[in-house]
């Protein structure tokens, strides 16, 4: 798990400016849930980054989700964004 986080910082790094990162991995709150895979995650996002600031929060979000476009099709059931000041 914490190299596919890795990967995760790896991406949003490569595309975007940020000071700080944290994913947390939700996933155990969502067991039984109608349609939970255990295949998929559910994962939060808690960024701190002046760029992202500087954008609407709609368009900071569209940019991170292009990112993780093909983890969402695949690896992600759900993404929670928190951008941080």
């Amino acid at each position: 798990m914490k190299n596919y986080f890795k990967e995760i910082e790896k991406k949003l790094g490569d595309e975007i400016k940020f000071e700080k990162l944290e994913i947390v991995d939700n996933s155990h709150k969502h067991v039984g849930h109608k349609f939970f895979n255990k295949e998929k995650l559910h994962l939060q996002l808690k960024i701190k980054s002046l760029y992202l600031n500087s954008l609407s929060k709609i368009n900071a979000h569209k940019i991170i989700m292009k990112i993780l476009k093909k983890d969402l099709r695949d690896k992600i059931h759900a993404l929670e964004i928190s951008i941080e000041k």
